[in-house]
């Protein structure tokens, strides 16, 4: 087994950060001395990315609002061997760091989630807290049970994870998107505690809870559709055909009593609501081939690159 040093790679995607840029990229320096420190300024209108050029960053600048583009550039830009990705506002525990990389090369992990562990009760806003609460729930209960805290930004990624990627995601609920591409590949991933802080002064949290709860239940709606379109599509034609059965059974009995159908317009709309319900289970069960080849071309991708160590 190769005994060389990984080549780690500190990605901070960045949005109007420059009250705690700087420090954030010192902390992440002592804590990883050997690491590359990547800020990706995502077209703020501070004074980010000087700042984070005269901490020693590197700096890329992504003119597209949102931390999905951000995080798209820099995945795309960047080669390590592994990456550790966290939010630019001072509010992950730089120094454990080290800890979670160490965790994620000795079980051979493609993704290390960091779950935050509030430090005070201004660190994570109970709206917040109840919208991750309820869409990692949602996710634990459609695609798999890994993670506990799946909005969390802090996270150890591998090369083999980031390359295989595609971020389609603009915003925040890129989030979202890491956790379902390692369910349902069935990549090696774990969750490991780590400390979240309240943000320092000046800084202001940039996620909306209502609009990206919003945003995420949508990529969520989306993800299922994607990537179980048999139960997508069969649940919505079985939804119609319960439909016509509830539209039809009056009509059967009145037809039974008397040998009439009083309300023709109300058969119709029952046979073509069981049509559209077979429709929708038939589609869904090609969608279903069709996302087993996606997987598995996913699969191959990820595959195809050299896991480390080599």
């Amino acid at each position: 087994m190769s005994t060389r040093t990984p080549h780690i790679a500190v990605l901070l995607p960045c949005f109007n950060e420059a009250s705690s840029i700087a420090r954030v990229v010192a902390d992440f320096r002592a804590a990883l001395p050997d690491a590359e420190i990547h800020v990706c300024d995502n077209n703020s209108s501070d004074d980010t990315a000087a700042m984070a050029r005269e901490a020693g960053a590197l700096v890329t600048r992504e003119t597209r609002r949102g931390k999905g583009h951000a995080v798209r550039r820099l995945f795309a830009d960047i080669d390590a061997d592994i990456y550790i990705m966290a939010d630019g506002d001072d509010t992950y525990d730089a120094a454990a760091a080290p800890a979670m990389m160490a965790h994620h090369l000795a079980n051979g992990l493609d993704l290390t989630n960091g779950a935050r562990q509030a430090l005070s009760d201004g660190s994570y806003r109970p709206g917040h807290r109840v919208g991750n609460y309820v869409l990692t729930r949602l996710v634990r209960v459609i695609f798999g049970r890994q993670f506990r805290d799946m909005l969390s930004g802090y996270k150890v990624l591998s090369r083999r994870f980031v390359k295989s990627f595609p971020v389609m995601s603009s915003g925040f609920e890129i989030e979202t998107e890491l956790a379902v591409h390692a369910l349902e590949l069935r990549m090696p991933c774990d969750e490991v505690p780590t400390d979240y802080r309240e943000r320092g002064e000046g800084s202001e949290s940039k996620l909306r809870t209502l609009r990206d709860g919003a945003r995420i239940l949508a990529l969520i709606a989306r993800l299922v559709k994607d990537e179980r379109p048999l139960q997508f599509f069969g649940l919505a034609g079985l939804a119609m055909v319960l439909l016509a059965i509830a539209l039809g059974v009056p009509l059967v009995v009145t037809y039974l009593d008397t040998g009439l159908v009083p309300r023709l317009p109300t058969a119709l709309l029952g046979v073509g609501l069981v049509t559209l319900g077979a429709l929708s289970f038939f589609a869904g069960l090609i969608l279903q081939m069709v996302t087993r080849s996606r997987q598995e071309m996913k699969l191959l991708a990820y595959l195809a690159v050299p896991k480390f160590p080599a």
